[in-house]
């Protein structure tokens, strides 16, 4: 296998956390999602951290814990949806590792994710969500790959693991 680590950003709902865990069972890798390791650590859940410390902490916090796992290898990471939209974090997960964006279109996403009350930017108006969809998908697109989120989880995995063996990119 010629990348170390796999990094999976997208927009809420595009399937990080599914296909993170079967490409890590898969390749016998550790999987993180970086949501649930900030909300371990706070020892509160990302709501929580929104309402107490507001969101610039939690995005401050999302990133330290992408540096320390950056240093490892063997791991399939899944990023919160505003991770994978900071242009310094994308920096930093593409000189570390294969980076996937998992795309899906804006009524896709609203039809998985509902009204999930644990993601707190669901609280805003569907025009505020449809310009955060439009300003986050032009950080994900420079991922070293585009798949199409609305395929069948095993088929996402199959995807990514060829692209990882053919890994042509220098980090």
């Amino acid at each position: 296998m010629s990348c170390k680590k796999i990094f999976l950003v997208g927009f809420m709902c595009s399937g990080k956390s599914t296909v993170g865990r079967l490409l890590a069972d898969m390749l016998g890798w550790q999987f993180v999602d970086i949501d649930k390791e900030v909300e371990r650590i706070e020892k509160m859940s990302i709501p929580e951290i929104f309402e107490t410390k507001g969101e610039d902490y939690f995005r401050r916090r999302e990133l330290e814990v992408l540096m320390d796992l950056v240093k490892d290898e063997g791991l399939v990471i899944s990023t919160g949806g505003g991770l994978g939209s900071n242009s310094k974090a994308m920096e930093i997960m593409k000189t570390s590792g294969l980076v996937v964006w998992l795309r899906v279109d804006f009524e896709t996403f609203l039809e998985r994710c509902g009204k999930d009350s644990s993601r707190p930017l669901l609280r805003k108006s569907r025009e505020e969500l449809h310009k955060l969809f439009e300003s986050r998908s032009k950080i994900y697109a420079k991922a070293h790959l585009e798949l199409n989120g609305t395929m069948e989880p095993f088929v996402l995995v199959k995807e990514i693991t060829c692209a990882c063996e053919n890994y042509p990119f220098a980090l």
